[in-house]
């Protein structure tokens, strides 16, 4: 088997393991998927979908949440955690968007990179889901996942993202994205994989070289 012809398995075994694959934070626009993202660093997806609906109700826009004061925001982020640094992020952001982009968040990586807490994975994610550009955002399970099945073979995160992306056809980043995610949290966990039942195995590389049952 080629190596072209191993990558479409993998692909094509994960596809058919996680057909519901599909982002799992809570948005409706490009601001929401920004600050729903920004909100979920160290803190689940579950929980900032529990927070935000509260704060989009109330202020839908990034020109709504810049008017705020740093203790009003913590108000509705608290539970997601670390709320004082991701509060100063959000604002600052928020403020920036108003005041360089109009009140509408960029559709540019090096403009949404530019904005105070985002990062490359967070710039991929808005990206990828709110404005439909191929994007590969290696969050913990992506950079985990597809160094044991063997689609990467990277020490750091970027070295990971620039491996999948040569690895994987570009009109496959974006679902390529939430495959992966989705086996990470579903069977490729951390610390116990579930590999006598993972219908990758027979493909994987972590697998061939420890021979789990």
């Amino acid at each position: 088997m080629t190596d072209r012809n191993w990558t479409e398995a993998v692909l094509a075994a994960l596809a058919k393991a996680h057909p519901d694959a599909k982002p799992e934070l809570d948005f409706s626009n490009p601001f929401e998927l920004l600050i729903a993202t920004m909100l979920s660093a160290q803190c689940t997806d579950k929980q900032v979908n529990r927070v935000t609906p509260a704060l989009f109700r109330d202020h839908p826009n990034a020109a709504s949440v810049a008017a705020m004061t740093e203790d009003e925001l913590i108000g509705y982020i608290r539970p997601c955690g670390f709320f004082n640094t991701k509060a100063k992020h959000i604002l600052s952001a928020c403020r920036d968007i108003v005041d360089r982009f109009g009140g509408e968040v960029p559709s540019g990586r090096e403009e949404l990179q530019s904005l105070a807490g985002v990062g490359r994975k967070t710039a991929n994610v808005v990206l990828s889901n709110a404005f439909g550009t191929p994007a590969i955002a290696v969050d913990t399970h992506v950079f985990r996942v597809s160094n044991r099945i063997g689609l990467a073979s990277a020490s750091t995160v970027e070295k990971t993202e620039q491996q999948l992306m040569e690895n994987i056809p570009e009109d496959k980043w974006s679902i390529a994205h939430h495959w992966l995610i989705f086996h990470g949290r579903r069977v490729c966990s951390s610390q116990r994989p579930k590999c006598a039942n993972c219908t990758l195995k027979g493909l994987c590389k972590y697998y061939s070289e420890n021979k789990r049952d």
